[in-house]
């Protein structure tokens, strides 16, 4: 079990195992390493150096650098100084990240190793300017950049590693996670420490998390998933062992990470089980350290889950559902036997404590057993809202009109069954999952239709069995003497977009097809991809 103390910040954890076990393995990816005592130091001395650089309580810090154990020492040193975490992908692309530094204006930006690259280019498109500040925290010299180093690692090395004042409260801001955003601009949802802790010491006592258990870390840092991997390690004093990014396509080398590394826990995205089930990674009665299997972000389809069930019938399989406003997850289901049908529903389940799922009709009346109505969250995991957008937030988190509690719009619609358990139904708009990250497409749209040439766009999605989930496809109408192909169209793109929302197939048409209404009819579109095999709509790489 984890650590029976009462924090009210989640860095608390890290100096708590510190006390308790020094010496044991803490986080740790390939040969690199930190015991708990030597990730209490790092950070320890880290957050005092940014607090005598300027460093105040509710500053943003943003972290650019790959997924690696300074990466993890660097989040809990942001908490230790008080100020607010914000994670930038290093795979970027650098105009977006540029909009969230924009919007976050954070204080610093702690950078290392393979984000050298990014870190430059964000430099050079000015989106790295005062008062912003650079810290480079790599072993060895800085990189040559378009902005000076204010701070090295060999300047945070010198620091006193003497514990630090409590930085702040539980209400503080923890981090800012920024998602796809409808309007063509990514937005920024707001995470306390006290909407986390409730989560994590519920899913240790539930999962019966162990000191010096391995728990995978697989989730990139900027996916809210991380938080669970992080967090439900430190708590219950294990081992956290980051994933490499590397291995994310390789079916059969992260089955192995899984069996080599003894993992007792693995969290991650279905499509990625789905993809080790697709090329038959598993084998009978493999990973016995393995206790418990948890996702979250999208369905698992359940031809899927019945061939991990099958294979690892010693394994606790368990469905978590939230969206990242609600922090984590909101509800659970742990599959108490291999479903016998391929068309069996897995539910999204019941509510985690401190948490309240309601399905609601369209005047927030709660919808009968068995009908399908939006769902709504309420409780402990509530953002205060979108970071800079009170308009936004307040269109999003709405009164229950009955009790007046705050409640979160999902956009999701659900059913409650007669067994009382709470089924996903699809979306209300255009928001989709794939690879388990929300994707608005409105937001693809947003940002096609700014490339020279494009007359108009619509962006669809097919559902598909691979790895994504969801396939993403755009249909397009060129200006008259633009000639516009795919690959081009998607060399542009890449540019302002991350690779997980580009559009995967292309289809050229001299307008678009609408419907009785005048709208664009989204429906055909869908089924013309569907339908498409070959010629210039197929995915251009």
């Amino acid at each position: 079990m984890g650590v029976p103390v009462t924090i009210a910040r989640l860095e608390q954890w890290v100096t708590v195992q510190a006390g308790l076990r020094p010496d044991a393995p803490a986080v740790v990816l390939d040969g690199d390493a930190l015991s708990y005592g030597e990730l209490d130091v790092l950070s320890t001395r880290l957050a005092r150096r940014l607090i005598r650089d300027g460093c105040r309580k509710g500053d943003r810090v943003a972290l650019l650098m790959p997924k690696s154990p300074l990466a993890i020492a660097s989040i809990v040193a942001i908490y230790k100084a008080g100020a607010v975490y914000v994670p930038l992908d290093p795979a970027g692309p650098a105009g977006r990240l540029a909009t969230i530094c924009e919007s976050a204006a954070p204080r610093w930006i702690l950078s290392a190793g393979g984000a050298a690259a990014m870190l430059a280019e964000l430099a050079r498109i000015e989106a790295v300017r005062d008062p912003m500040r650079v810290a480079w925290l790599e072993f060895g010299a800085p990189p040559e950049m378009p902005v000076p180093v204010a701070l090295t690692r060999a300047e945070v090395e010198v620091e006193s590693a003497a514990s630090l004042p409590a930085a702040g409260a539980g209400q503080d801001a923890a981090h800012i996670l920024f998602t796809s955003g409808s309007t063509g601009a990514p937005k920024g949802v707001v995470i306390t420490h006290a909407n986390v802790i409730p989560f994590v010491e519920w899913a240790v006592s539930y999962f019966d998390m162990r000191p010096g258990e391995r728990n995978s870390g697989h989730p990139p840092l900027h996916f809210d998933l991380s938080m669970l991997d992080i967090f439900g390690t430190f708590a219950s004093g294990g081992e956290l062992h980051l994933v490499p990014p590397e291995l994310g396509m390789l079916a059969h080398r992260l089955a192995e990470f899984i069996r080599s590394r003894a993992l007792a826990q693995w969290f991650s995205v279905p499509s990625l089980l789905n993809y080790l089930a697709a090329f038959d990674a598993v084998r009978m009665h493999d990973f016995p350290h393995l206790r418990r299997l948890l996702w979250c972000g999208e369905v698992f389809p359940t031809p899927a889950l019945m061939y991990w069930m099958r294979r690892l019938p010693h394994v606790r399989f368990t469905n978590l559902y939230g969206p990242t406003e609600t922090t984590i997850a909101s509800s659970y289901y742990t599959v108490p036997a291999c479903p016998d049908e391929e068309t069996a529903a897995v539910p999204i389940g019941t509510a985690c404590p401190g948490e309240a799922l309601l399905v609601l009709d369209e005047e927030l009346r709660p919808a009968p057993a068995g009908e399908v109505g939006e769902l709504y969250i309420g409780g402990a995991g509530l953002s205060p809202g979108y970071w800079g957008d009170p308009a936004r937030t307040a269109a999003a988190f709405v009164a229950d009109p009955r009790t007046g509690e705050r409640l979160y719009r999902t956009g999701d619609l659900a059913r409650v069954g007669h067994d009382g358990l709470a089924y996903f139904h699809g979306r209300t708009d255009t928001q989709i999952k794939s690879r388990g990250y929300r994707i608005e497409l409105g937001e693809i749209e947003t940002a096609v239709r700014k490339l020279d040439g494009v007359a108009d766009c619509a962006v669809v999605a097919v559902p598909s069995d691979g790895f994504e989930g969801a396939v993403i496809c755009c249909a397009y109408v060129a200006r008259p003497g633009a000639g516009l192909a795919p690959a081009p169209l998607r060399a542009a793109l890449s540019r302002v977009l991350p690779g997980y929302m580009l559009p995967f197939r292309w289809l050229a048409l001299g307008s678009l097809p609408t419907n009785a209404n005048g709208k664009t009819d989204r429906r055909t579109l869908q089924q013309a991809f569907q339908a498409l095999r070959t010629g210039e709509a197929q995915p251009s790489r």
